[in-house]
């Protein structure tokens, strides 16, 4: 884990009084949180509790009322997608959203959409190192993959711009137990190369056991906040969503 004196002002990501929701149905109520640079950062909370939404807010996909989202110190409050991740930000959603029609390594060259055809190669090798068994798969349909390998392809995609700050909606939905090591194992391998982390999981007690800080999302609101350890011994926290 990355070093608990990183200094409050060194935020890579921060979002002040966030309002936002989709069309007439607003999500989020004046959320503030941040994500310092070198961090794993961890929200957790109950299905419909908008964590799902505070990510796609901050790639530019829901309706922002009020508030302002910062990215390495720059407003990208509703800015467009490709120009969120041309600044060093990836986003993968908890849909898997990958081309099931194309190779694992076709996938991984559309991550890589933005680089040269050098980087591109030079990138895949990178990621086959975190992921080998896609290295295994690469000329395999990713529509055939596992739900596992699917999962380690998204994000796979998402490493393919090198970015400073990665997004994990979900990592471990519909995994098995083993699997779900396997992707947090990966996720804090991820984070050791020197990769910002802002992780969105259900998997409450496995996700705040590898967290810096985390948050506590309830119906659009920040209910709880503190590092990682703090929040798993919080009764309350430990009584609402860790079965305590």
């Amino acid at each position: 884990m990355s070093d608990k004196s990183v200094s409050a002002d060194n935020a890579i990501l921060e979002f002040r009084d966030l309002v936002a929701g989709y069309g007439k149905s607003q999500v989020l109520y004046r959320v503030s949180m941040e994500v310092r640079a070198g961090e794993v950062v961890t929200m957790v909370g109950a299905n419909g509790a908008g964590k799902s939404t505070v990510l796609r807010s901050i790639f530019g996909l829901t309706d922002i009322r009020s508030g302002v989202v910062r990215f390495k110190g720059q407003d990208i409050t509703g800015a467009r997608p490709h120009h969120v991740v041309a600044m060093g930000l990836a986003f993968v959603p908890q849909e898997r959203s990958i081309f099931p029609s194309l190779t694992v390594y076709e996938n991984l060259e559309m991550g890589g959409y933005t680089l040269s055809g050098d980087k591109v190669l030079e990138n895949i090798e990178k990621v086959f190192k975190h992921f080998p068994r896609l290295k295994e798969r690469y000329q395999q349909k990713a529509g055939t993959l596992s739900g596992g390998e699917r999962q380690m392809l998204a994000i796979a995609r998402g490493l393919m711009t090198e970015p400073e700050l990665l997004m994990l909606d979900e990592p471990s939905l519909g995994l098995a137990p083993k699997i779900v090591e396997t992707v947090f194992e990966q996720i804090q391998l991820i984070h050791e190369s020197g990769t910002t982390i802002f992780l969105v999981e259900q998997n409450a007690r496995r996700a705040l056991s590898i967290a810096d800080r985390a948050y506590v999302l309830e119906l659009g609101q920040i209910r709880h906040q503190g590092t990682g350890q703090e929040l798993l011994s919080d009764p309350e926290v430990q009584r609402a969503y860790l079965g305590g």
